[in-house]
């Protein structure tokens, strides 16, 4: 709507706005594209001071609302930006575009692969690392004004989602924050979580896609379009479904010959309903429609990294070629450029190749198998228009700036790891919310594949859901534990993990009692400061003046009075009387003052009390798993009670700074010496026995691991995950995996400095997955190094040097 069409009264409340915020109004006016209402909005209320939720479709726009926060910090005088980001890549690409924007003076990164600049007043981290920093009390939250939690739904991520929640609940309480998230069912009561447990949080909605999703089918026949085209947006998605396409769901399917290999098709307009026929296509021949029907780029979804190489191979091998000369020669230009510091050697082992040669056809794969430098090359060559067919896992789908024109769903069920399940209304959105480039497309595509099995219907239900729950992952670990105990105390740690957003889904009502009661508390301390007497315990002679008054009011006559004799009561009331008498407060010129704060503080006792008593009969299964993990550290010596409180012991210190998901094993197997002895090879293959986590029983035979003292150190290590299996089954806690060998001798071999094909093949596994483990292993042996005593941990920094070598030194560069 533009001011011509609002009505005065609009207009001045226009203007009014402009004129509020001021910064808003540049910000906006500097701006790429004119900004949408919620990002307005969203901007508006972190210009009043106010943190915000801000939850809309992929491609939408969120992180304009981020680069507000970062654009006022950087306008102020000496404030400070996080921006957090759920993965090192992600993190990766935002640091170089602040760099763009703001130079590299200006911006920081940490990741743990990567310190750069960590001084700097925006730093783009991985939101563990900021967790870290918050219990370390870390003095770079000096000046912290802001904090950006980007994709902030990963807050329901199993594995890693109690991290958000940490974060959230004890980043100091004057840090704005702004959190992102795709679009969730349930973001009101997200953001009315956030709002208890952060002050003033606003929750922005938005449904808008900037550029419209069109939806289709595409067969053997051509391309179908999913909804019915005459419209009904208010009927039910069921009942919208294309015609055409139901038709097709209940005849027999027909063949139609396909076009020779590598002939881009020019019939399709031709192409009529009554020709059309159910029939799967081909991934060549649903190549050629898109390009007929101008619909590249397109990343092409594939839930197997497995199917995405062969998916490559096979158009390729069909004679697929999207690239002219210039083109090609632009794209190997690049390549060369970005891989001139890796080995030919090690390009060798990598496929490098067959896989240049897909590149320079248009065409790549994506996923995690890949090497990250590989993965790298790609994102940049799509963003180029140079690559315009990419065959990806789901993964890309996961917020690294990749927009399509199109994208492929060739199948709407996945293989969870355990068997195959239909894909989610929340995963369809995320995935086809890479289709359409702002700026660029006037709308975007998506394209389900025809199956034999295929359901008009169900696709239209899946597609016509844009949004679904966040549930909360959050957990008490053994290192959570011993952080905040050591920082707050047994008891108000209990107070917090009641707040945190699982208890709160649980039992809503439990979060506000909880604040209630922390707020009750406060009061309380303030009131016994301003009862304190300098002459006695002036609580002591309140308790006494309460008692007198409750036997002084006590009835002479009446069924209440059968408790006691009329000389029973007339004793205490005397014997009260003279010990008040006695007391040293009682002499006090201010008494009467005192004893009205005492009143006061009697009485929120009795309140706050009470609150206590309803969280304590209430759902409290956060605390609960709390207690039963501060049991096991108590039992192995973590913690001990120390004037009926519980305190940290040396160990329990050292476990302060051990985080994953192995912490107490770790910290077990220091504590009895373990690890002392081993080289930098077999200190690494043992680490990675830590990290690794097996598809099946990869535990490796004794003959295939590495000799000398790294068998006993595993004896060692494995007799110690069995005791504490058993402790924590004891106390009620799930218990952990063993620790698996699979990766070991492969880890063992990089160490000593294998060549990388010998190493692949002892893994089997893909580059990509191997450079991963190792990072993962490099950062325990980075925490051992900090933490265990010498030797061990003078051997933990030489195994880091003997990994860090190589592709997975090359992979840790920016």
């Amino acid at each position: 709507m533009n001011n011509q069409e609002l009505s005065p009264s609009e207009r001045y409340a226009a203007s009014r706005s402009r004129a509020r915020h001021p910064h808003t109004r540049d910000f906006s006016a500097a701006s790429e594209f004119a900004l949408d209402p919620f990002q307005i909005a969203a901007c508006e209320s972190v210009e009043d001071g106010n943190s915000v939720l801000v939850a809309a479709p992929t491609g939408a726009g969120k992180t304009v609302v981020a680069e507000f926060a970062i654009y006022l910090a950087m306008n102020g005088e000496s404030n400070k930006v996080f921006y957090t980001a759920p993965m090192k890549a992600l993190s990766n690409q935002k640091y170089n575009e602040l760099v763009t924007e703001y130079g590299y003076e200006n911006v920081g990164l940490l990741t743990g692969d990567s310190n750069i600049n960590s001084s700097a007043r925006i730093v783009v981290m991985t939101t563990e690392v900021l967790r870290n920093m918050i219990y370390a009390d870390s003095a770079a939250l000096t000046h912290l004004s802001c904090v950006v939690l980007d994709e902030v739904h990963y807050l329901a991520d199993r594995f890693r989602g109690a991290v958000w929640e940490e974060v959230i609940i004890h980043l100091p309480s004057h840090v704005t924050m702004i959190s992102l998230s795709a679009t969730v069912s349930n973001a009101e009561e997200f953001g009315d979580w956030l709002q208890t447990v952060r002050g003033n949080t606003d929750v922005i909605v938005s449904e808008h896609r900037p550029v419209p999703l069109d939806q289709h089918v595409v067969t053997r026949s051509g391309l179908i379009e999913l909804f019915d085209p005459s419209g009904g947006d208010a009927v039910e998605s069921s009942a919208r479904v294309n015609p055409e396409l139901a038709r097709l769901a209940h005849s027999e399917s027909s063949r139609r010959p396909g076009n020779p290999r590598g002939k881009r098709r020019q019939d399709n307009t031709a192409r009529g309903p009554a020709q059309r026929t159910a029939t799967a296509p081909r991934r060549s021949e649903i190549v050629e429609e898109l390009w007929d029907a101008d619909l590249l780029p397109t990343i092409f979804f594939i839930f197997s990294r497995m199917g995405c190489d062969q998916a490559v191979k096979q158009v390729l091998r069909e004679g697929i070629r999207l690239t002219t000369v210039e083109e090609r020669d632009q794209i190997r230009a690049i390549v060369e450029q970005r891989t001139q510091d890796i080995s030919d050697q090690d390009l060798a082992a990598l496929g490098y190749w067959d896989w240049l040669n897909g590149l320079e056809r248009g065409v790549a794969a994506h996923h995690a198998g890949l090497l990250p430098a590989f993965k790298e090359i790609v994102e940049e060559l799509f963003q180029k228009r140079l690559v315009t067919l990419v065959f990806a896992t789901e993964t890309l789908a996961l917020g690294i700036n990749m927009p399509a024109r199109s994208v492929v769903l060739e199948k709407l069920e996945k293989f969870n790891g355990e068997s195959r399940v239909p894909i989610t209304p929340g995963e369809y959105t995320q995935l086809t919310g890479r289709a359409g480039r702002r700026g660029i497309d006037s709308e975007g595509h998506s394209v389900l594949v025809w199956q034999d099995s295929f359901d008009p219907h169900s696709a239209a239900a899946l597609a016509s859901r844009r949004s679904y729950p966040m549930n909360s992952s959050f957990r008490p670990t053994y290192n959570m534990a011993v952080n905040l105990i050591d920082r707050y105390g047994r008891e108000r740690t209990r107070e917090i993990l009641e707040s945190s957003f699982a208890q709160f889904q649980a039992d809503r009502a439990v979060v506000s009692l909880a604040r209630s009661v922390r707020q009750y508390e406060e009061s309380l301390a303030g009131y016994e400061k301003s009862m304190t007497c300098h002459r006695g315990d002036f609580r002591e002679y309140a308790a006494l003046r309460r008692e007198l008054v409750s036997w002084e009011r006590k009835p002479l006559t009446g069924a209440a009075a059968s408790a006691y004799t009329q000389e029973e009561r007339a004793a205490q009331v005397t014997r009260l009387r003279q010990q008040l008498k006695q007391h040293p407060c009682h002499s006090c010129p201010e008494r009467e003052a005192h004893a009205r704060w005492a009143e006061r503080w009697w009485k929120l006792r009795q309140k706050t009390d009470e609150l206590s008593r309803q969280i304590s009969v209430r759902t409290g299964a956060v605390a609960t798993v709390f207690d039963r993990v501060t049991e096991v550290l108590s039992e192995l010596g973590y913690l001990s009670v120390v004037d009926g409180n519980l305190q940290l012991g040396h160990w329990g210190k050292i476990l302060k700074r051990i985080y994953g998901d192995r912490d107490l094993l770790i910290a077990e197997c220091l504590r009895h010496d373990y690890w002392i002895g081993l080289d930098a090879p077999s200190l690494s293959a043992l680490c990675a026995a830590l990290i690794y986590e097996p598809r099946r029983d990869e535990n490796v035979g004794e003959q295939y691991l590495p000799t000398g003292l790294f068998r006993s150190a595993l004896r060692n290590t494995l007799e110690a995950w069995a005791r504490l299996d058993d402790v924590e089954r004891t106390h009620r806690l799930p218990g952990s995996t063993q620790p698996a060998t699979g990766l070991s001798p492969a880890m063992h071999m990089w160490a000593r400095g294998e060549n990388l094909h010998e190493v692949l093949r002892e893994a089997d596994m893909a580059a990509g997955d191997f450079v991963r483990r190792a990072k993962q292993t490099i950062d325990v042996l980075d925490q051992i190094s900090l933490v265990a005593p010498d030797p061990t941990a003078h051997t933990a920094r030489q195994a880091i040097e003997a990994i860090r070598t190589g592709i997975v030194a090359y992979s840790s560069m920016v």
